[in-house]
């Protein structure tokens, strides 16, 4: 092997690990997590999404702020505000990463749609989600599922398994997030440039509909078999968390997004 590639798996691999546990889950502080552990059981993770409270506020427990591991830029920042007449939580993403996590512990067949309405305020024109170097997103909602980890491809598995031992925080082990993209056409689904156990998938595209109110509604476990289903040998999975984030740290863009009505629905 050439220095070259030497040198950029070398790159890849800490990359990669930080993509895998970009949505770690709670777990308690200092308590360092097996690398086979299973995720959180029913017993320790709520059932159903907290409302986000009055205008002014922040979200309330159990949503969290989750970043990279020992992530020293910027984090996104959110707030929940009352835009045309109703409560919403404002995304701010400037040259940041960063995710509001809600985490869950929801059984196969127990779950079925999510709901919101976004907006865009600022698009991120720059993003470009085939590249390592345009890997950012206006704004997104992520599923999180709990696939069995010896049903992850090898390389990947061997990644999540270093995740996990390195952190405090539970990593997952697919997920899938609906994005509102600057260029790519609606439909259009594809794997994170730095890790396949993040799938984008395009909802809205371009800048037609900035400022304006869009409705959204997804079948979780229909998405996770399109998205997952080879891995699962199509058996269906829990679903462990849902996330509403937005980051710019890779094309340092300034971008404002609106998520509302967030709804899941059995």
């Amino acid at each position: 092997m050439t220095p070259i590639r030497t040198a950029a798996r070398r790159l890849a691999v800490p990359a990669a690990l930080a993509a895998a546990a970009a949505f770690a889950l709670v777990s308690p502080p200092g308590t360092a997590q097996a690398a086979d552990e299973a995720a959180p059981d029913a017993g320790s993770s709520p059932t159903r999404l907290t409302p986000w409270p009055a205008s002014g506020a922040s979200a309330p427990a159990p949503w969290r702020i989750s970043g990279l591991p020992r992530q020293k830029k910027p984090f996104t920042a959110f707030s929940v505000v009352s835009i045309d007449g109703r409560r919403a939580l404002r995304i701010d993403a400037d040259n940041s990463y960063g995710n509001l996590l809600h985490p869950l512990r929801i059984e196969p067949g127990k779950y079925k749609t999510l709901s919101w309405r976004w907006q865009i305020e600022r698009l991120n024109e720059a993003a470009d989600l085939n590249e390592r170097t345009g890997d950012d997103t206006t704004v997104k909602l992520c599923a999180l599922f709990d696939l069995p980890l010896e049903k992850v491809p090898f390389v990947e598995r061997q990644t999540l398994r270093v995740a996990r031992s390195r952190s405090d925080d539970f990593v997952p082990t697919a997920t899938i997030c609906y994005v509102w993209d600057n260029r790519l056409p609606v439909g259009t689904s594809l794997p994170s440039p730095f890790t396949g156990r993040l799938r984008y998938v395009v909802l809205q595209s371009g800048s037609s509909r900035v400022g304006q109110w869009v409705s959204e509604r997804r079948d979780l476990a229909a998405d996770f078999q399109r998205q997952f289903g080879k891995e699962s040998g199509g058996e269906p999975v829990a679903l462990i968390g849902i996330a509403v984030g937005a980051d710019s740290d890779n094309t340092r863009e300034h971008t404002v997004a609106h998520v509302a009505d967030l709804v899941l629905e059995p």
